[in-house]
Order: structure tokens, then sequence, then C-alpha cells
């Protein structure tokens, strides 16, 4: 049976708010739900009728294996729907989309609640193997004498835990941290700290003024002792160039241009998303935001991971035959300022074509009038595993308000990854 493509039926998320501030007693399986209900409350959609929940997640909670599960089940889905959690780092949200569209072009559902979910506040502190074996020793001490040696083994330096956030946004392979590879591309390209600085700029200034048009995807969040939580608390209303001058550079002391305010935002919060097939959505008379009209992945050098949006986007071409110029919206993730500015410049350069991408011509321009309209993870926020999902959302809310057609939406991926996803509007 031929169902027709994916379609994204509707969408919510929670505020994003910066690690260790409003959301930061709420973990990702809490967040989750909290989305998830609030999708279901909107769309008023019999959870019995979804045929699988998919959702992606970084750093999964220790005490919530396959969060997925976890958050189908406290959201009220019934328990023979199963659920599943996918994991490609920034990208995990559009894998679970896509996920679901590869799920469904099998035959093996149409109907799918898909998103991510990141609590980077609750990222653990890890102890090293040597003190995780006095602490084991410790545990299975029987007596107090025993206990007593236990004890006395253990050193100072046993206390200090390694941070796994840190450790999370640590490239394996290359070695270097993200923004340390945001480094390496503003000094290969020539990208001043000034150019990164107003590129921030104009992330707040966006988001700012999208404020109310935000708030419509946005669902309140009740945390204990608190009001609601109603809308993104990392957007800097007052931002200005001189403040963003001020700030030190965190990755290369000496020569670096990346400091936190031309760096995304350490973020907690979720999205999610009631997708399925075009031919259910007709049957159960939906109007939906859009379709996935194609989509691929791409692999990169890790030093140079935040290039990862030019060879998806390069591969999605290959796959779509759509070229950039077909987008009358861009959504890039601004992992860094840096970052973006390198794909802008990569896109249009013919000799980075001809070198990296091996074709005739280069991708096209990415015009600054058609990308991140809303502001983007510079100033709304970087949950990373949440994030991917959130973009397909403000990009479908925005081609809607603006009766447009077609929206690109593209991530970097720790790595050395690329995701590039075209929306249509139906």
């Amino acid at each position: 049976m031929n169902n027709g493509r994916l379609v994204i039926v509707h969408g919510v998320r929670t505020p994003f708010c910066k690690s260790g501030t409003d959301l930061e007693s709420l973990a990702a399986d809490e967040l989750g739900r909290i989305a998830v209900n609030a999708l279901l409350t909107r769309t008023g959609i019999d959870p019995a009728l979804v045929d699988e929940v998919i959702f992606g997640c970084v750093a999964q909670p220790a005490d919530a294996a396959n969060v997925a599960r976890v958050i189908a089940l406290r959201a009220g889905i019934p328990q023979p729907v199963p659920a599943v959690t996918v994991h490609r780092n920034c990208g995990s949200s559009c894998e679970a989309i896509t996920h679901a569209a590869e799920k469904m072009a099998a035959g093996r559902g149409s109907v799918f609640i898909v998103g991510g979910t990141e609590s980077m506040s609750n990222i653990p502190l890890l102890f090293s193997p040597v003190a995780a074996k006095k602490f084991g020793r410790l545990a299975r001490a029987k007596n107090l004498a025993a206990r007593a040696k236990a004890l006395a083994a253990f050193r100072p330096s046993d206390f200090k835990p390694r941070a796994g956030l840190l450790l999370g946004l640590t490239d394996p392979i290359c070695g270097l941290n993200m923004g340390e590879t945001a480094e390496v591309l503003a000094r290969e390209y020539g990208i001043s700290r000034a150019e990164q600085d107003e590129f921030a700029l104009q992330s707040h200034q966006r988001a700012t003024a999208a404020r109310d048009r935000l708030s419509q995807e946005i669902c309140p969040v009740f945390t204990a002792g608190k009001n609601a939580v109603t809308r993104d608390n990392g957007v800097r209303e007052n931002q200005s160039p001189a403040a963003l001058a001020k700030l030190s550079p965190l990755f290369d002391r000496t020569n670096g241009t990346v400091t936190a305010g031309n760096a995304s935002q350490v973020s907690d919060g979720a999205v999610a998303l009631l997708v399925m097939s075009e031919r259910r959505a007709q049957e159960l008379g939906l109007n939906p935001l859009g379709v996935l009209a194609g989509y691929a992945y791409a692999g990169c050098d890790p030093v140079r991971m935040g290039l990862g949006p030019v060879f998806a986007m390069a591969r999605a071409e290959e796959q779509t035959g759509f070229k950039l110029d077909a987008a009358d919206l861009a959504e890039i993730n601004e992992a860094f300022a840096a970052q973006v500015l390198a794909v802008i410049h990569c896109a249009r350069s013919a000799e980075f074509a001809r070198d990296r991408l091996h074709r005739p011509e280069a991708l096209g321009e990415i015009p600054a009038a058609k990308l991140n309209v809303n502001g983007g993870a510079i100033s709304l926020g970087h949950p990373v595993g949440a994030t991917g999902a959130r973009l397909v959302l403000t990009a479908l809310n925005e081609l809607k308000r603006r009766n447009a057609c077609r929206a690109l939406v593209s991530l970097c991926i720790g790595g050395g990854q690329g995701a590039a996803l075209w929306l249509e509007r139906i």
C-alpha cells in the first residue's frame, strides 16, 4: 500500500532554558512527558492510534533507560504501543523524524509521535575507575573494620569527578571539544571575532522580535515552588555589541575568537511532533503543517564537524533535486556563529565544491534574510537531543505564517556528520 510521504501534523515544545536554571529540577524523561502530554492535548489524537513513539536523546538518564518508553508510558500512551530511543548526537531528533519516515515506508506503522529531549542540567559527574573500585569495596564491606580499611584507601583525588557534559562534548577521535572545532573553522576561513559577535547579536535581536510567534509552539512547564515557565530564558533582549566584545575566548585563551556569547547555549528542553502518512492524515481529516520532502545525512572530518551541513545539503540535493535557492526559509543550527558562517562560506565556494564535494558548481547562496529568521541556538538554546525537532517545528510554523512553500533544516553533528531535511507545505 502506498501511504505517500510523511507529514508533520502538529508539534509543541517546552521552553528552552539555560542549564542550571528554570528547568534544572526536571529530568529528560519528565521534560519529554510534558511535551508529549501537551501534544496529545492540543491535537486531541487518540493515543491508541499511535503505532510507535520515537525520541532522540543524547545523555539518557541512567534511571530511565530507553527514555522514549518511559516518556510514552508516563504520558498515557497505551502499553502495547512500542517506543524506541535514537541517538545521533545533535541530529538525534532529526533521526527520530526520519526513522519514522523509514518505518512508514517499510509498512511498519503510519502514525508516530517523535521528538527529542535533553536535560543538560542533569548530565552526571563521573568518578574515575580507581575511585569507583574504592566505592565498590566500601559498599561490600561487612563490618566496621572492613569499612575503616576501605575508607582509609581513599585519597583527595578520588573526590574530583569528571564532568560528563565536558566528556560528551569532546570528540574521542580527534580529541577536540566542539568549541575547539569551531576555532579551527574560524582560523581556516578567516572568520573574525567581530563577524561572529555580529551574527550572535542578530540571533538575539531576531529571537526578541519573535517572542510572540515562538510562544505559539511552547507549552508551559510547572516546576515545584515556581511559577509556570512559559518562554525561552536565554534570549538577551538588550544584547549589545559592547557586551559581546567584553567576553573572553573560551577554547583558545590566547588567540581564540569563540566565546560564550557567540556560541550556542547549554540548555534543557523537549519537543514532540505528531507525524503520520499522508494517507492516514487524510483518513483522519487532519490538515498537516507540512511534509518531509527529502533528507540526507553525511559524514565529514570530525576536526571540522561544523561543516557537516554542507556535505548533507549536497547529498540531499543529489537525492531530491532541490537546490539552495528552492528554500523560502533555512534553519541551520547555531552551534557556533563561526560554524554557521563557515557553512555559508563553503556553500557558495566553487573551490570547496570542486575539492571537497567533488561537484562542478557551488551549492549556492544562503541569504541572511532567509536564515534563522526567528533566531537560533545562540539565543534560544541548544538542548542537543531536542534541537533538530525544534528547527523543523519552527520552520513549518514560519512557512505557514508567510504562506511560503519550502524550508531547509540542517545541523552539524558532533563526530563529523551533518543532517539536511527538506520540508514543504502541502
